[in-house]
């Protein structure tokens, strides 16, 4: 089970104009990696940064208006860094300067790349991204076994590669986000290893796929829970959209022990579960939870819960409301 745990925080907010770019440079220096910066906005740099641990990996969740940071030949001498960045833009656009050329990147799109070559990131507006710090040997072992031929730019180039990217994007917004108990956390780390590993497998073609059903299961589930407020969510659907039949589908999900059909309806149950039991169960109609789950009626759905936790609908959220302060209830 993957650790997962805020390392620290850092804001350039309550910092005087004429000192930001010192204090985040130092701050970089210690938290991440050392690097220049340079500030093109009047009120001077505005940046935050959220570092946090996920076993041997570490994220940073970045936020800043328009600026560059740069790692020179000078810089990369005097502050090493034996890592591979992985770069997911979530808003604005920016350059990627290295030596031998020029990345676009827009939101939505991955740069990865290695810290020990000089490399210029410049953002000409206001911008968030989340960066993966893997330790380069780490990188080598889990993702590409010749190493990174060079920075590289993942997006749109073709339809599995942007499901990848998809799937890689909902994993780390989950964790940046904090959003869940050690359980959801417990396959990350492993789960962004394997992500960035076909990634670089779909550009490179240099190695042969380790385990192609684990990234295609991790991309099926991720378009799942994305949708399993969708009523016509199906085995046939998920199939479409990942460009691969419904009987390979099948075999994705053989080693859950359930279907696609039952992996779907496993995890509406445990969202209407949660949504019925947590702090505002008390004031939800259950056929308004059937509904929201994708549940074709109240009747169906109730049946399913019930041999799924034991009990009704009615009787979980009771059990789980009864020590909570009196209000009114709304009728099931």
């Amino acid at each position: 089970m993957s650790a997962l745990s805020v390392i620290s925080r850092a804001t350039t907010e309550h910092i005087e104009p004429a000192e930001r770019i010192h204090y985040w440079e130092d701050y970089n220096r210690r938290a991440l990696v050392g690097l220049s910066c340079t500030s093109y906005s009047e009120q001077g740099l505005l940046a935050g940064q959220t570092n946090i641990e996920l076993g041997a990996l570490r994220l940073a969740e970045i936020t800043g208006n328009a600026h560059a940071i740069e790692r020179s030949p000078q810089t990369v001498r005097s502050a090493p860094k034996d890592s591979v960045f992985a770069t997911l833009l979530l808003k604005g656009e920016a350059v990627f300067l290295h030596e031998n050329g020029c990345l676009a990147a827009t939101a939505g799109e991955l740069c990865v790349y290695d810290t020990r070559r000089p490399y210029l990131f410049g953002f000409s507006s206001s911008m968030r991204q989340i960066l993966v710090d893997v330790p380069r040997d780490l990188f080598a072992q889990a993702c590409a076994g010749n190493g990174l031929p060079g920075p590289m730019l993942f997006g749109r180039g073709t339809a599995r590669e942007g499901a990848l990217v998809t799937a890689l994007s909902s994993l780390l917004g989950r964790v940046a986000a904090l959003r869940g108990g050690p359980d959801d956390f417990a396959d990350a780390e492993e789960s962004v290893l394997d992500l960035l590993g076909q990634l670089a497998d779909e550009r490179t073609g240099g190695r042969t796929v380790r385990d192609a059903y684990r990234s295609q299961f991790i991309v099926a589930e991720d378009y799942m829970d994305r949708h399993l407020h969708d009523p016509g969510l199906g085995a046939a659907q998920v199939a479409g959209v990942m460009g691969i039949s419904v009987r390979h589908l099948g075999r994705i999900f053989e080693s859950t022990g359930r279907s696609p059909a039952r992996h779907i309806t496993e995890r509406r149950l445990v969202g209407a579960h949660r949504e019925l039991t947590g702090p505002g169960g008390r004031e939800t109609r259950i056929a308004d939870v059937a509904h929201r789950w994708g549940f074709s009626s109240q009747a169906h759905f109730a049946r399913l819960f019930r041999s799924r936790f034991d009990l009704t609908p009615s009787e979980a959220r009771t059990e789980a409301t009864t020590s909570m302060p009196p209000s009114s209830t709304s009728s099931s």
